[in-house]
């Protein structure tokens, strides 16, 4: 169980801080929620605490997983398969899962696919999608500004 104060990652939306645990009725059934704020978008997003490991919550990675996130960008992009449906799906098992390494491969491997290819519409969506949640964790676990944070990645590429 989380504590206010602590600084989770929501898979899909990206790392926040859990600002209150609050008690609310829905449907006629009382429940506790985390009320997670997402600093960047500035939104706030309640999980039902029993379901809060179903839905992948956990802890932001340290000041040193920091630097195995960098090295996985500036790695060789992985294969991918050259059929863009399996491609799309395929990614976005990896962004669903919630792992920031999986989610940096999603990243790099989109990134240098654009220089290469370039990328479909929904393929530039998944991108942008995938590097805020990406940058978002780095802000809490850096303690960066949002753009500092992306300047950090954006550097891995130039």
């Amino acid at each position: 169980m989380f504590k206010i104060g602590d600084k989770v990652v929501y898979p899909m939306h990206g790392a926040g801080v859990i600002e209150a645990i609050e008690e609310k009725e829905v449907l006629g059934e009382i429940k506790h929620y985390y009320i997670l704020r997402l600093p960047i978008g500035n939104m706030k997003v309640m999980i039902p605490i029993d379901h809060g490991r179903d839905v992948g919550l956990r802890q932001v990675i340290t000041r040193d997983d920091v630097q195995m996130v960098l090295r996985i960008l500036s790695d060789k992009s992985t294969s991918m398969p050259p059929n863009w449906n399996r491609r799309y799906r395929a990614n976005l098992e990896k962004i669903k899962s919630g792992n920031i390494y999986e989610v940096a491969e999603v990243v790099r491997n989109l990134i240098k696919r654009d220089k290469e290819k370039g990328l479909s519409s929904g393929e530039r969506k998944m991108l942008e999608n995938a590097r805020q949640i990406l940058i978002s964790e780095l802000v809490l676990a850096t303690e960066l500004e949002e753009d500092k944070a992306q300047s950090l990645v954006d550097g891995v590429f130039a």
